[in-house]
């Protein structure tokens, strides 16, 4: 019995120290501190960069049109060397195109040499000889007398396709006082064809206009009859100077073309007008009248000082577009081919021939206006045709070195001998072929 009580009080006593101490043992395993987890390696991902589009282009980037030609396979240019033209900067605000002018980081275009072409050294070198009076009667264009009453209108300046072959031969180019052939993008080239003193029944296919139509309407105070234009040389024309004169689907004025479809002629090569109907149209708008284009001389006798060249080949495009001259005595003037093709004229069904044909180099670089996305994209080509620089001028089986300059937007663009002294072209129409600095021709 006393061992039994024995028992049960130890086993109390034992219970009692096991409550006392359980608050003991909770409280020591809360304050024992949590082992601290690893800390696992943190995966950086690599920031790609990021590509902002912009609303505009950028002229230098990879899209480039393909390297100009430096030379012709078949003919020899002649071998003098002499130093290259630098760009002309722009003379006065209102010669600018904003747009364009501002692109950033324009890219220059060149054909990689400049052959033997030299600037006039000799003051009067090629101006002593009888020039023709410019009567009233006499076209200031071609030096040619006319009815004067042909005079007493404005000149008009048409857009005119050259690309793709198809389109060849095209209508009205020999009726043309002054025909201005220039790169358009994608090494292709287009025509703006000034009317004045001859009549025309059918002019085209016209197309759709260029950056270096901000300035040829300008200098000729003309019309200018178009059809489309991309976004950016669209708004150009409309904040132009000119803007009252133009005549393009563009803008609502329908009326003064035509469609005339032919086998195998897509439908944009379909479009056509005439001298008329430009005429009357710039006469309801009231902007018919004479205007003054002085700036040119004609003389039927050829300067001194021009070497003999009765072949010339300017290839813009070695497979798609090129210009060749060749002198003929019995017309007085280059026939025109163009890819070893006779160049001839819808309307006539004859070859056209050229009294003078000049050479002009100018600055041409790469806009911000996107043209078309074709292969990659091609962007609108800004040909400076302001300021001054350097051209060849043929006339009578004869080249001769030139300047030309124009100081201001509605100059006539002249060429020069050393001392500024007019350059007399031969009596007829005048073909201007713009190529850009540096570019490389082929004379025999």
């Amino acid at each position: 019995m006393h061992r039994s009580s024995l028992n049960w009080r130890l086993r109390t006593w034992i219970g009692v120290l096991a409550l006392l101490l359980l608050p003991i043992a909770i409280n020591g395993c809360q304050s024992t501190p949590l082992p601290t987890p690893t800390s696992m390696p943190t995966a950086t991902a690599t920031l790609q960069p990021t590509h902002t589009p912009t609303s505009t282009p950028s002229p230098t980037a990879t899209l480039t049109p393909t390297p100009r030609p430096t030379a012709t396979p078949t003919m020899t240019p002649s071998p003098t060397p002499s130093p290259s033209p630098t760009a002309t900067s722009i003379p006065t605000a209102e010669a600018k195109a904003s747009t364009t002018q501002e692109a950033a980081a324009p890219s220059e275009l060149s054909g990689g040499g400049l052959g033997s072409l030299a600037p006039p050294s000799a003051a009067g070198a090629y101006g002593a000889v009888p020039l023709v009076p410019m009567e009233t009667d006499v076209c200031p264009l071609t030096g040619l007398k006319v009815d004067p009453a042909k005079l007493e209108r404005r000149p008009l300046a048409v857009k005119i396709s050259n690309a793709p072959a198809v389109v060849r031969p095209q209508a009205g180019l020999s009726f043309a006082d002054v025909v201005f052939e220039h790169y358009a993008e994608g090494n292709l080239t287009r025509f703006t064809a000034i009317f004045l003193s001859r009549d025309c029944s059918k002019i085209g296919s016209i197309r759709s206009a260029r950056l270096i139509d901000l300035e040829i309407p300008a200098m000729f105070k003309s019309m200018f009859a178009y059809s489309g234009a991309s976004i950016g040389v669209k708004e150009e024309i409309r904040k132009s100077d000119f803007f009252e004169r133009v005549f393009a689907p563009d803008f609502g004025h329908h009326s003064v073309f035509k469609r005339i479809p032919a086998p195998g002629k897509a439908f944009e090569h379909t479009l056509f007008s005439d001298t008329a109907t430009l005429g009357q149209a710039t006469d309801e708008r009231g902007l018919n009248g004479r205007q003054d284009l002085s700036g040119w001389a004609f003389s039927d006798t050829p300067p001194a000082g021009g070497t003999p060249a009765t072949q010339l080949q300017i290839v813009y495009s070695p497979r798609y577009a090129d210009a060749e001259y060749s002198y003929d005595a019995a017309v007085a003037g280059y026939r025109r081919a163009v890819l070893g093709v006779p160049h001839g004229d819808e309307i006539t069904g004859q070859q056209l021939v050229a009294q003078n044909v000049v050479v002009l180099y100018a600055p041409h670089v790469e806009s911000a206006i996107l043209e078309d996305t074709h292969y990659g994209g091609h962007y609108s080509i800004q040909i400076q045709i302001w300021g001054e620089g350097l051209a060849r001028v043929f006339r009578d089986g004869q080249m001769y070195d030139v300047r030309w300059v124009r100081p201001g937007r509605h100059d006539l663009i002249r060429f020069v001998d050393a001392s500024g002294q007019t350059f007399p072209f031969k009596p007829g129409n005048v073909w201007i072929q713009v190529v850009p600095l540096g570019f490389n021709i082929a004379v025999e």
